[in-house]
């Protein structure tokens, strides 16, 4: 039996997978998104945050995502730069705008809520800080993609800086936990388990769920489309020198 990740490395085996698991795992994320919204809407306010909680079924998964595509990013990078596999090159690229929107959505959710919460629209916070950064290294691998020229050796450059920026998932992770922070800790995935109320719970389990569906619908969509852009500049270039 062939592993799934070796069965996919194949281009021809991952396009056919692609073809009906992209619009599966986007329905998928549609259901489990109403599901999540209608169960989070129809919870009571929370007796301090008032409705202001409720940007946390947004803003959480989102943050969840930002590290979970990079972690993506940084693994197909690997891939890429030690095995030189296109397809892994491919996904990579397709991950990155992805991970930045993400990221985004985080930092200017984050900034909604902290309004409220702590007075400011922003802090140079240890969690903060960090997820900008996170954000920045998004940008900057897109960038240097997109600023050399030669499309082997920017897709080498942009790997390594991927893998560089990988460092700063534990520090995202961990940043409440090593240094004093206005931002709360883990409420969910603790080792003494969530520390939230089930009727928020819920709702934002189903939304994380949702995230990730969406990013792998979205992703293989990104991924297929890089594979066809590149099979038709291969293509051209074989006729142009016939």
């Amino acid at each position: 039996m062939i592993p799934a990740p070796a069965f996919l490395a194949n281009p021809e085996r991952f396009m056919a997978f692609s073809r009906w698991a992209a619009p599966l795992f986007g329905v998928i994320a549609v259901i489990l998104a109403l599901a999540g919204l209608w169960l989070g809407f129809a919870a009571p306010e929370d007796y301090q945050q008032g409705d202001t909680v409720r940007i946390m079924f947004i803003h959480v998964p989102a943050a969840w995502l930002s590290m979970f595509v990079y972690a993506c990013l940084a693994g197909a990078s690997f891939l890429a730069l030690v095995f030189r596999h296109a397809l892994a090159d491919a996904a990579a690229q397709a991950a990155a705008p992805l991970g930045a929107a993400f990221t985004f959505l985080a930092l200017i959710t984050g900034a909604l809520w902290g309004r409220p919460m702590w007075g400011a629209w922003w802090v140079w916070d240890a969690r903060l800080t960090s997820v900008l950064v996170l954000f920045l290294f998004y940008l900057a691998y897109m960038a240097l993609r997109a600023a050399i020229d030669d499309e082997a050796k920017g897709a080498r450059a942009a790997a390594i800086l991927a893998l560089v920026g990988a460092v700063n998932l534990p520090v995202v992770h961990y940043s409440v936990n090593w240094w004093n922070t206005l931002h709360q800790g883990a409420s969910v995935f603790r080792a003494d388990g969530p520390a939230m109320s089930a009727v928020f719970l819920w709702p934002l389990l189903l939304m994380g769920l949702a995230y990730m569906a969406a990013f792998g619908s979205l992703w293989l969509v990104r991924t297929r489309a890089e594979v066809w852009r590149r099979r038709a500049e291969a293509a051209a270039l074989r006729a142009a020198r016939s």
